[in-house]
């Protein structure tokens, strides 16, 4: 996220989608962005209240509803989360010019703890075969093992709406 945060068109709005404690929402706030961090957790949510340049909202994301239908984003950041059948609804909110940075577990990663369930773990090429459907022109794509922050199997894109 931090390597491809500087591609975010500047002055845009960014979707942190399931931003958990807000540590994405912090830095992409502290880069001068407007930052829309969205959870289901309260806590979570409540603790970037206060923060300058954030306007963090407690949302039910896998409900029958949409709830940031009509939106629309210069980014957005996804990270450890994974609903797959929201995937194209959120992906139909990037702008022309916006910037998806996306990175979740994928399958294997049942080895090293959880997500271990396969509806939460990504297909080898998932997020890039999603973000090319979506009419989105990747930057970056990463798969595979990763020994940090924790060991895990990882999947990463980085993809521009043109």
């Amino acid at each position: 996220m931090v390597r491809h945060a500087g591609l975010i068109p500047a002055g845009g709005q960014v979707l942190d989608l399931a931003c958990g404690e807000g540590r994405h929402t912090r830095l992409l706030a502290g880069l001068g962005f407007q930052v829309s961090a969205v959870d289901r957790n309260f806590e979570a949510i409540s603790k970037l209240q206060s923060v300058p340049g954030v306007r963090a909202t407690q949302l039910d994301l896998e409900g029958d509803d949409w709830p940031l239908a009509g939106r629309t984003f210069a980014g957005i950041v996804v990270t450890n989360y994974l609903w797959r059948p929201r995937l194209p609804d959120l992906l139909a909110m990037l702008a022309p010019g916006g910037v998806l940075i996306y990175e979740t577990f994928m399958l294997g990663n049942e080895a090293y703890g959880k997500p271990s369930s396969p509806a939460f773990l990504l297909r080898p090429g998932e997020l890039r075969e999603v973000a090319e459907a979506a009419g989105l022109r990747e930057i970056a794509f990463e798969e595979g093992y990763t020994a940090s922050p924790k060991p895990a199997m990882r999947q990463a894109v980085c993809a521009v709406r043109d």
